[in-house]
């Protein structure tokens, strides 16, 4: 079992995983400003937890991922976000070549978006998705084909031609 010791552990963990928490609750939020107070908040709860214990370094990741997810979702239902955020002002932080599938992958609903983002993006399997995001691995397989599907006929419409 792993657990938090100490603050210069602690900074080591925000350090490693603040880009990746980012990243994902950017691709969820659309919104720069939005995803770091996710990224803020996913850290708070990693801190006021009263006693964390990791099996290893994936452990912690997965639950980071996780928790991340589940901020973002309780961000986009929360009053506030509901009624003062614009949804049509996108920020992209990504690289040219990034961008271009990324914009495609915004229009997708959140559960083939975080799929294919973890699988392509943060490289995990299937199998780790599936325990991630608590969803049956068939169903994590299901979406990841559904999701390639309408990603390719967003950019086939997009772009005019056939990738």
């Amino acid at each position: 079992m792993r657990s938090i010791k100490d603050q210069e552990e602690y900074t080591k963990i925000v350090e490693r995983y603040a880009d990746m928490i980012f990243r994902i609750a950017y691709q969820n939020l659309f919104h720069t400003s939005d995803a770091q107070d996710v990224v803020q908040d996913v850290f708070l709860k990693l801190l006021r937890c009263e006693n964390p214990c990791f099996q290893d370094e994936e452990h912690l990741k997965a639950w980071l991922i996780r928790v991340t997810v589940n901020q973002c979702l309780d961000y986009r239902r929360s009053f506030f976000r509901r009624h003062t955020v614009p949804f049509g002002d996108l920020e992209i932080p990504y690289e040219p070549k990034e961008q271009a599938v990324m914009e495609e992958l915004y229009e997708l609903p959140s559960d083939y978006r975080n799929i294919l983002y973890l699988y392509y993006y943060e490289e995990y399997t299937i199998k780790e998705i599936a325990e991630i995001l608590g969803k049956k691995q068939n169903t994590v397989n299901s979406k990841l084909t559904r999701g390639r599907r309408r990603l390719k006929k967003l950019m086939e419409v997009k772009h005019g031609e056939l990738l």
